[in-house]
């Protein structure tokens, strides 16, 4: 049998250690006509299947070749990811491939021309040219002669060395022949289907934008915002897992070489990851680069997966511990200076030409004095130096905050050569430790890695590894499928991977359910519902079914914890707060967000135990804080609560009384009930608590059908001072509690979804314009952004003026002043007009929600842009009249309505034929 078409990548692809080849294999030729190297090397760049490769990182990317009857014959894909490293790109005539186009399409006889292998013109006669149809033909090497052979399904290989699948031509093969492949596992001797070559991602935006639009993979998930239907995709998509199947089978070399087994993860093996990962927009390809890696990482040093997973997350500990970096920027900056000797001066001027810190550092690090070299950084390293500057408290935190940054970044990339410096115009500053470290001070590591993704490759690794420790080289898809299902089942009642990742290193993935289950002190992420604009549309959704309305009431969303002293069970949380403990047992506190609210609520917390009956032992309990009017015995509006303060409450000193509402159960006497039935779980949560007046009390609600009845009860919710009403199925699958998810069962109504563009926005707060007129010495409008989750940036959807009091003009002025920045942070996704600028920009700290008439399409904002601006017209969504409603306190910047549910909106809107053709925005006096 003749060898294989793989083994003519060595000739074309470029060799190994970066030296001049051997002149006979350099020059080996097809055709009876010597060529010039530039000629040869232009021929390769424009051979379908030739491989295009990057000399600052090695990355080599692929598309693939459609072939008909593709189930008959599998082509094995070749490494040549380390074989063409070392290779110069080069640009090939324009001419010399538009010449060559024309050819390939003459001798395939269009069509046809598809089927036909990877193969040069040159290379044989025209009538061998034309290849059959179902059949692969591919080329072989024999004593210098180019051969073409047809080969069947049935035909014995013959042993011969193995050979190492790159990587990236992994993650790179169609989604189409994915799924082709995902009725049966790929074997390690099977061959792979044919590729050819695409240019390696570009930065550029519109070359970005471009990429985003015609790749075919899904899109990222909004983490707290994410619909059912793209949760799917994510979550159990055949087409990703037979993906990451084919890149874990792989035996390639992985993005930094193995370090000795054993020995603490090296720091720059991270950011070597963290560099490919930043330099392509692909879903499927992240997540295979990181599932690459943690499995690396747990073959050599499996104790450091869990700092490795959290600083890929950009996270120390879990939300609910609450320890946070976000340094603010001249903290950074005096630090950079010190550690390299740059004036502060000169850091600033940097900063203004280049826009991102990171970059200033890694481009500092050149002129760093060092009497000696330091050691090089571990992943443990980092992450425990990190901890200590966000832990450090107390007189000279400062200091000693600026002192840690200082270690870190003296230690930072020393694996350079002499006299090489971080080039930070190729790759985004490619690996550099110091631009990674400065994202993590900053708290944004802006990878486009949403934490559902990072759950499937921690899944996929984890599979990987467990099947490697029982003999089998690679995961079939159904172990793919089996561990991702677990892992995501788990981490839903369990967000923390403090917990789970020891578990799966004592236990394995297969084991997880059992080790790791809902535990009371650590906040899951809430259920969320989706919007809706009639109570026909809820009617049209819960068709033939039961269903509940419950008051939605105008509060703060809490989740509260408790375990009895007498419970036989550990409280999950690392500390108890102060607040919380009690003769009963111990107690907290969690918003929407996992923050811990014990500070902000202790009233609620010494309460607490005189409204639990007597044998509840442990029970985790969703409800909404709410104002309460103690004389009047009634509602208030949530401003009202937003007046408390935060931190530090004493109960004794609370003027703004608060009554808990509670409409579900998660959890109860050591057993999680987010699986039962909606109708028995509140069943439970009635036989549990005991209400007190104006302290505690269940949401109201009615069981209807009717539209009649709906209507009255809508009515009377907003009488009672409540937003409007939740619709909840209550019985079968679809009442279960979904965790982290926005679910379509369940349903909110509210009065302003009546008329008009449905449910209002929380946006944030980039910028703003000066006042005139009565709003002189005060901002007079501001600049709006929603999130875009998957790139990690704020895209600009409105300017707003109207809503706002002169009271709170001067307020917010007052609070927004301090956060004024030079120039938009490069994670702004902004219109460059000259008359679209703000005359201020905001560092992104605050959420306020906004109501709007509707929406429109405009190029001067660029929400949603990559999903309505694909035809060159970059038009994003904007709002009409856009009034500011209140200040949503409890929400961060990156909680902010999500890029995709404005889209989501624009549509539904859309199709219901309210969409304006010329909509402007509000114009008012600034």
């Amino acid at each position: 049998m003749a060898p294989k078409q793989a083994t003519l990548g060595k000739f074309f692809g470029g060799n190994t250690n970066g030296t001049k080849p051997a002149p006979a294999q350099a020059k080996l030729k097809f055709s009876s006509k010597a060529k010039p190297e530039e000629e040869d090397a232009a021929e390769d760049a424009t051979t379908p299947g030739a491989v295009k490769s990057d000399e600052t990182n090695g990355h080599v990317e692929f598309e693939d070749v459609k072939m008909e009857d593709a189930t008959q014959i599998k082509a094995e894909v070749e490494e040549a990811a380390d074989a063409a490293s070392e290779v110069k790109k080069e640009d090939p005539p324009s001419s010399s491939g538009k010449k060559r186009a024309v050819s390939a399409v003459d001798e395939g006889e269009g069509d046809d021309a598809e089927d036909a292998p990877p193969s040069k013109k040159q290379r044989q006669k025209p009538s061998e040219t034309k290849a059959k149809k179902g059949v692969a033909t591919k080329k072989t090497l024999i004593r210098g002669k180019a051969t073409t052979s047809e080969e069947s399904p049935d035909t014995v290989i013959p042993k011969r060395p193995k050979l190492v699948t790159a990587e990236a031509e992994d993650v790179g093969m169609d989604l189409d022949q994915a799924e082709d492949e995902e009725d049966e596992p790929v074997q390690p001797k099977k061959r792979g289907k044919a590729t050819k070559a695409v240019p390696a991602p570009d930065p550029s935006p519109t070359e970005a934008e471009d990429s985003k639009t015609n790749e075919s993979e899904p899109d990222t998930e909004a983490e707290d915002e994410v619909s059912e239907d793209e949760d799917e995709k994510l979550a159990v998509s055949a087409k990703a897992r037979a993906q990451i199947q084919s890149t874990l089978s792989s035996a390639s070399k992985n993005a930094y070489p193995d370090w000795k087994g054993g020995d603490p993860v090296p720091y720059a093996a991270l950011c070597a990851t963290f560099s490919k990962i930043e330099m392509t927009t692909k879903r499927l390809e992240i997540l295979a680069l990181c599932a690459a890696f943690y499995r690396q990482v747990l073959r050599l040093t499996p104790e450091d997966l869990l700092p490795t997973v959290l600083l890929t997350k950009g996270k120390l500990a879990a939300d609910y511990v609450g320890i946070e970096l976000g340094i603010g920027e001249s903290l950074i900056m005096k630090a950079i200076g010190e550690s390299t000797g740059r004036s502060l001066k000169i850091i600033k001027e940097d900063q203004q030409k280049i826009g991102d810190l990171g970059l200033v550092a890694a481009k500092s690090r050149q002129n760093q004095p060092t009497m000696f070299k330091p050691k090089a950084l571990s992943v443990r390293g980092v992450h425990e130096g990190l901890m200590k500057i966000a832990t450090v408290e107390g007189q000279g935190a400062q200091g000693r905050k600026v002192d840690g940054i200082k270690k870190l970044l003296s230690s930072a990339d020393v694996g350079l050569a002499k006299g090489q410096s971080v080039d930070i115009t190729k790759d985004k500053g490619g690996p550099s430790e110091s631009k990674f470290i400065i994202r993590a001070l900053e708290g944004k590591m802006r990878l486009g890695l949403a934490d559902k993704s990072l759950q499937v490759a921690v899944s996929h690794a984890m599979v990987a590894y467990e099947v490697s420790k029982d003999g089998k080289k690679m995961p079939s898809e159904a172990d793919l499928k089996k561990g991702e299902e677990i892992f995501k089942a788990v981490y839903n009642e369990l967000p923390a991977y403090e917990v789970i990742i020891p578990a799966l290193l004592k236990g394995g993935i297969w084991n997880l359910r059992d080790a790791c289950k809902l535990q009371a002190g650590v906040p899951l992420k809430p259920m969320l519902a989706k919007p809706t604009k009639s109570i026909s549309e809820v009617l049209d959704r819960f068709e033939g079914k039961d269903f509940t309305c419950e008051y939605k009431y105008d509060g703060e969303r809490a989740q509260i914890h408790f375990v009895a002293h007498d419970a036989g069970e550990e409280y999950a949380a690392t500390v108890a707060p102060k607040e919380g403990k009690s003769d009963r047992g111990m107690s907290n506190i969690f918003s929407r967000n996992s923050e811990d609210l014990s500070k902000k609520y202790p009233d609620i917390l010494a309460k607490l135990p005189t409204w639990v009956k007597e044998g509840t032992k442990s029970f985790v309990l969703d409800c909404e804080t709410v104002a309460w009017d103690v004389e009047k015995k009634h509602v208030l509006p949530f401003q009202q609560l937003m007046t408390r303060k935060r931190k530090d409450v004493k109960a004794e000193d609370v003027k703004v009384k608060v009554c808990v509402f509670a409409f579900d159960l998660l959890y109860l006497n050591g057993e999680a009930v987010v699986n039962k039935p909606f109708r028995e779980r509140r069943d439970l949560l009635y036989g549990t608590f005991e209400p007190v007046e104006g302290e505690f009390a269940f949401a109201q609600y009615g069981n209807t059908r009717e539209i009649e009845e709906i209507q009255t009860l809508l009515e009377d919710s907003i009488k009672a001072s409540c937003e409007g009403l939740m619709v909840k199925m209550l019985d079968g699958v679809e009442s279960h509690y979904e965790p982290s998810r926005r679910s379509q069962n369940w349903l909110k109504v509210k009065k302003d979804y009546l008329a008009g563009a449905g449910d209002s926005l929380d946006l944030v707060v980039l910028g703003a314009y000066y006042g005139k007129g009565k709003r002189t010495s005060v901002y007079g409008a501001f600049h709006l952004a929603c999130f875009n989750s998957d790139t990690e940036t704020y895209e600009t959807v409105c300017n707003i003026g109207t809503g706002f009091s002169e009271a709170l003009l001067s307020e917010l002025h007052e609070t927004l002043s301090p956060l004024v920045i030079e120039r938009p942070k490069p994670f702004y996704d902004h219109s460059s007009g000259k008359n679209d600028q703000p005359d201020v920009w905001f560092e992104p700290k605050f959420v306020w929600e906004v109501k709007t008439a509707d929406l429109t399409l405009s190029p001067r904002y660029r929400a949603a842009s990559s999903e309505f601006g694909g035809d060159g017209s970059h038009k994003g969504v904007s709002l009409r009249f856009p009034r500011f409603i209140r200040v949503r306190d409890d929400k961060k910047a990156e909680d902010a309505t999500s890029s995709k549910q404005v889209a989501e909106m624009y549509r539904r809107q859309s199709e219901q034929g309210k969409e304006k053709k010329t909509g402007v925005d509000d114009e008012f006096e600034y």
